[in-house]
C-alpha cells in the first residue's frame, strides 16, 4: 500500500519529517523518500530502498542536507519515490499512494502525445512518474490532478511539494485516507494520525474522497470540494492500519476490537485460552476474550529485535525459514491446551498452515482459528493489499475451484454469509490448514464495527462491490 506525510512550518521541517515519515513504515516494505524546498537551496531529494533496512538507518545521516520549511516524505510499497519534475506548472516534488491497473495504457496515451518516460522501477514503468505527467497535462495543478482522477483505474491519493506549499489530493472514491494536522509551528497531512501525537501535532479532520487542498504554515486552502461518493478501504481497519490511527474519526483498534467482541458473544467454541497472532491479529482477540469469557493468553510472541520486516532470500528453503523466523510459540501455553488463535485475513494460507502444525508439535491439543474479516474471495484491485498476482492465489478461490470446476462460479453465493456454499467453503479451508474448527467475521459485524454505512466502505475483496474512480469521475463530470 505505503503512506505519506507532508509539513509546511515556520521553522525547518526535517525532523518533523523525518521522525513522521517513519511513522509510516507499517505501510510499506520496497522504498522510501523524502524531499524539501528551500528558496535558497532549492528541492533536496533522497530515495532508499527499504528491503533489508529501517527507514531510519538509512536516512539518518543525510538529514543535514534537507532544507527549508516545507517537505513531503513517503513509505512506498511500488516503486522510487518523490518524483522532482519541470514544467509548465513550475518545479514541484509528487509522492502517491497509488494502484495504478491501468499504467501502460496511460503510458501509451501519452507516449502518442510525444511525452517520455524517463523514471524505471525494474524495468518497469514508474507509476507516481505517469501520475506526475499527467499532472502537466493540467492547465493548474487542481486541473491536472483531475486530469489523474480521470485517468487512473484503480486509486490515487498525492502530495505535492510546490514552492508555494504543498498541495494535497485524495484519491477520487476515497479508497486511501489523508489526514490534516496542525501543530504550533504550522500544518502537516498524512496517511496516518498516529503520525501526529509524539510531535504534538492535533488532527484537524480528513479530507473527503476527491478533495484537493493547499496547505502552509498558515492554514490549509481547500481548491475542490470533495465528492459525493466514498469507498474507504474496510482493510485499514482489519490489517493495514497502525492501532493507534484513526480513519475518519473512527480508531482501527477499537474496530477490530468491536468485531471481536461481536463474534465472541456467539461463538460457542470450548478453549482454555485465546491468543492473538501478533500484531494485527491481537485488537481482534481481545474484543473475542471479552464477548467470549475465555481468557486472553500469549501463546505466541513476535520476535522484531533482528526480523524487522520481511524480505526475500535467494533461495526457497531460506524464504521458509524466514517466514516462521518471527513467530515463536510459547510450549508452556499451548502443551495440553486448547487454544483459539486470532489472526486478520487469511490469503494464501500458507503462513497458517505452517503455524498450526507448529502449535501441535508443541503440544496443543486442539488448534481453532478466527480472522477478523470475511473470506477473501476476490483479489484486490484498489489498493494492492497482497502481493498476489491472481485470484487463484486465494485460498478461497482454488476451494471453488475444486469444488465447481470453475473458479468463478457462484461467487455470490460463496460470497454470503451463512448460505451452503460458504458454510462448505470454510469448513473445507480448515481442513486443508489442519484447524480443529475456523471461522470468519462477518462481512455485517465488520461494518458494524467499522459504523460507517456499507455504501460508504469498500469491501470489494469480501463480495465484489466496488467502483471505479476514473469512472465515477467521468459519471460526475461528463455531463458538465
Amino acid at each position: 500500500m505505503g503512506g505519506f506525510f507532508g509539513a509546511v512550518l515556520k521553522r525547518p521541517v526535517v525532523t518533523d519529517l523525518f521522525y513522521a515519515t517513519d511513522y509510516n513504515s507499517h505501510l510499506g516494505t520496497k522504498r522510501a523518500g523524502m524531499v524539501t524546498f528551500d528558496p535558497e537551496y532549492g528541492f533536496n531529494r533522497s530515495i532508499h530502498s527499504l528491503e533489508r533496512n529501517y527507514f531510519r538507518s538509512k536516512f539518518e545521516d543525510e538529514l543535514d542536507k534537507f532544507k527549508g520549511n516545507a517537505g513531503i516524505g513517503v513509505i512506498s510499497d511500488t516503486d522510487p519515490q518523490p518524483i522532482i519534475v519541470n514544467s509548465h506548472l513550475g518545479r514541484y516534488g509528487v509522492v502517491t499512494v497509488a494502484k495504478v491497473n491501468n499504467l501502460q495504457e496511460i503510458a501509451d496515451e501519452l507516449l502518442a502525445k510525444r511525452m517520455h518516460l524517463s523514471e524505471l522501477s525494474a524495468n518497469r514503468l514508474n507509476q507516481t512518474e505517469l501520475v506526475s505527467l499527467l499532472i502537466n497535462t493540467g492547465d493548474s495543478f487542481v486541473d491536472g490532478v483531475n486530469k489523474v482522477y480521470s485517468h487512473v483505474d484503480g486509486s490515487c491519493s498525492m502530495l505535492v511539494l510546490t514552492e508555494a506549499g504543498i498541495i494535497a489530493a485524495r484519491d477520487y472514491m476515497g479508497r486511501t485516507p489523508i489526514v490534516i494536522g496542525q501543530s504550533a509551528d504550522g500544518y502537516a497531512v498524512a496517511s496516518e494520525t498516529s503520525a501526529f501525537p509524539n510531535l504534538d501535532y492535533k488532527r484537524v479532520r480528513d479530507l473527503g474522497p476527491g478533495e484537493i487542498v493547499k496547505i502552509t504554515a498558515d492554514g490549509v486552502e481547500v481548491l475542490q470540494e470533495p465528492a459525493k461518493r466514498e469507498q474507504i478501504c474496510s482493510f485499514l481497519w482489519v490489517y493495514y492500519g497502525f492501532p493507534a490511527s484513526d480513519y475518519l474519526g473512527i480508531n482501527a483498534e477499537d474496530v477490530r476490537e468491536r468485531c471481536g467482541r461481536a463474534m465472541g458473544r456467539v461463538d460457542q467454541s470450548d478453549a482454555d485460552h485465546v491468543c492473538g497472532i501478533p500484531d494485527s491479529g491481537v485488537g481482534f482477540a481481545l474484543g473475542y476474550s471479552e464477548g467470549s469469557g475465555i481468557p486472553y493468553r500469549r501463546a505466541v510472541l513476535k520476535y522484531t529485535p533482528t526480523w524487522p520486516r520481511s524480505f526475500t532470500p535467494s533461495t526457497q528453503d531460506r524464504r521458509a525459514l524466514v517466514a516462521k523466523m518471527k513467530l515463536i510459540p510459547n510450549r508452556a501455553l499451548l502443551q495440553d491446551r486448547s487454544v483459539i488463535f486470532c489472526d486478520d485475513s487469511i490469503v494464501r494460507g500458507t503462513q497458517l498452515r505452517d503455524n498450526v502444525v507448529e502449535f501441535y508439535d508443541e503440544g496443543a491439543k486442539a488448534v481453532h482459528a478466527r480472522i477478523s474479516c470475511p473470506p477473501l474471495v476476490y483479489g484486490c484491485k484498489y489498493i494492492n493489499f497482497t502481493s498476489s498476482k491472481s485470484d487463484m492465489e486465494l485460498i478461497s478461490r482454488r476451494v471453488i475451484k475444486d469444488f465447481e470446476g470453475d473458479e468463478n462460479a457462484k461467487l455470490d453465493k460463496y460470497a454470503t454469509t451463512g448460505t451452503p456454499e460458504y458454510d462448505r467453503m470454510v469448513k473445507e479451508i480448515g481442513d486443508r490448514l489442519g484447524l480443529t474448527s475456523l471461522k470468519f467475521c462477518t462481512i455485517e459485524d465488520l461494518v458494524a464495527g467499522i459504523g460507517l454505512p456499507k455504501d460508504r466502505i469498500c469491501t470489494h475483496c469480501f463480495d465484489g462491490t466496488g467502483c471505479s474512480a476514473c469512472k465515477a469521475w467521468h459519471e460526475d463530470h461528463d455531463d458538465n
